[in-house]
């Protein structure tokens, strides 16, 4: 008997209204728009607005992803969210979402690898349908980091935004389209290299956001490249069979410099980054919403997502559409 496949049949995002330029940043902290911009290729970011929470966000976008799928909440049978900033620290944010969009059965959770949160939730919604035991599944990835962020901290509190995005997936018969393969990693020994400084067990407090930005993007861009490679050779393929990379959107240099090390032309990169700036768990699905809305992405195209956050954790999927 053949196992079934994942196949993403809808896609949705949300971002808050507020838009933040690097402009706006320069008059609450010493920087600049061409200090920022030439650092890590942003414009500008959307910050949630007060009393808007991450299950907000992720409902607006799986109501979209919903639309698109021509489905309710009722057709699905598993809801994962993938975020860093859930509303409270128990229950799960997932839940929140399921009350709010209706879906009364089937099972709601969070996942929390950081920035590689959605692989990692996408990779664990695959198998749940590879294995038959549900037909249809909500993969939300959904942060607000402004939340986390030192606003007096100019080499952190530029990087970072708001957003939603979503995919619902569907189990069908192993043809063309679908979700190839998924590989995910981590490291733990790099736990304080990007980290918050607080958490419920160590200080009560959820803490700001610390990261040491050059060993951050030294493990990023080894890391990506390795598991790029290895989705591609575990499919018998290679850089050139690849139509679109939809990276996590962390940093231009970051994206650039995978982009080298694989040799693959920057033109085949979704970039989002100048204007959403680093959303999380959320970067990889606003971005893949963004190029299948416009038409870039077109059916039948095969697709690479990757990411890496803090822990570290990184992964990849492999995904024909």
């Amino acid at each position: 008997m053949t196992r079934p496949r994942s196949k993403i049949i809808g896609h949705g995002a949300y971002l808050p209204k507020t838009v933040v330029t690097n402009a706006d940043l320069s008059s609450k902290v010493e920087t600049s728009d061409e200090w920022i911009l030439t650092r890590t290729g942003i414009r500008e970011r959307h910050i949630a607005a007060e009393g808007e929470l991450t299950s907000d966000l992720a409902a607006a976008a799986a109501r979209n992803a919903l639309e698109r799928a021509k489905l309710s909440a009722s057709d699905i049978d598993l809801l994962i969210v993938a975020t860093t900033t859930p509303d409270n620290t128990f229950p799960a944010t997932a839940a929140r979402v399921q009350a709010k969009l209706g879906m009364t059965g089937g099972a709601a959770f969070d996942i929390q690898a950081v920035c590689s949160g959605f692989i990692f939730a996408l990779a664990t919604a695959d198998n749940f349908i590879k294995c038959g035991q549900v037909k249809r599944a909500l993969v939300i990835g959904a942060d607000t980091l402004s939340r986390l962020v030192d606003w007096q901290d100019r080499t952190t509190c530029v990087l970072f935004g708001d957003g939603a995005g979503a995919v619902v997936l569907e189990a069908c018969d192993s043809g063309i389209a679908g979700i190839l393969s998924t590989h995910i990693h981590s490291q733990g020994e790099h736990y304080d290299l990007l980290r918050t400084t607080g958490g419920p067990s160590s200080t009560g407090q959820v803490g700001v956001i610390e990261m040491n930005g050059k060993e951050v993007f030294k493990h990023a861009v080894m890391n990506l490249a390795e598991v790029v490679d290895e989705a591609l050779k575990f499919n018998g393929m290679t850089p050139d069979d690849l139509d679109w990379i939809v990276p996590h959107q962390a940093n231009r240099r970051i994206l650039d410099g995978t982009a080298k090390k694989l040799g693959i032309d920057p033109a085949k990169v979704v970039v989002t980054v100048d204007r959403h700036a680093n959303t999380s768990a959320a970067s990889i699905p606003l971005a893949l919403d963004e190029a299948l809305s416009d038409g870039r992405i077109k059916p039948g195209q095969l697709i690479l997502l990757e990411a890496m956050g803090g822990g570290f954790t990184w992964g990849a999927a492999l995904v024909r559409i």
